[in-house]
């Protein structure tokens, strides 16, 4: 069940007005809730994703970025004999293979990613062409027909 409410961002965000919208609809495994991540912005037109990976290496994870779509998947690698070398009582730390997709918005590019603390931190920027960037218009000044309407009056005199 959705706890939380984007709408008031649909209406402050330009250009990302789908962004909001499309992360309502991230696929997932069945585990909404694996693993936790936070979207950030850290600048006008800079994002960060940071997903929490504890307990993955960085050769356990994998950043694909295709078109519009982000996903992020991680995979435990088995050890190498395929035995443990201890015997585990207790399991609080969830090392399970996940994979989360985000829709990205037209022109965001994935220029980072680095993995801290447990943390992997998936830097986004926009970057509208200058093709698509508006541009000012000079307004020129005509003629006025005022000169005109002058000699009418004149002649109509």
């Amino acid at each position: 069940m959705r706890t939380y409410d984007l709408t008031p961002f649909y209406r402050s965000t330009v250009g990302f007005d789908r962004f909001f919208n499309l992360l309502d609809q991230v696929s997932s495994d069945g585990s909404p809730g694996y693993p936790p991540y936070n979207i950030e912005r850290t600048g006008e037109n800079a994002y960060r994703i940071s997903v929490a990976v504890s307990g993955f290496s960085q050769g356990e994870l994998s950043i694909v970025a295709k078109e519009n779509t982000l996903t992020i998947k991680g995979e435990k690698i088995a050890n190498e004999n395929g035995k443990e070398t201890s015997e585990v009582l207790y399991r609080g730390i969830a090392a399970r293979a996940f994979e989360r997709v985000f829709q990205l918005a037209d022109f965001v590019l994935v220029k980072n990613a680095s993995l801290e603390n447990g943390l992997l931190h998936v830097d986004l920027v926009r970057e509208i062409p200058e093709a698509k960037k508006p541009r000012s218009i000079p307004i020129s000044v005509g003629s006025a027909p005022a000169p005109q309407v002058i000699e009418n009056e004149q002649k109509a005199a």
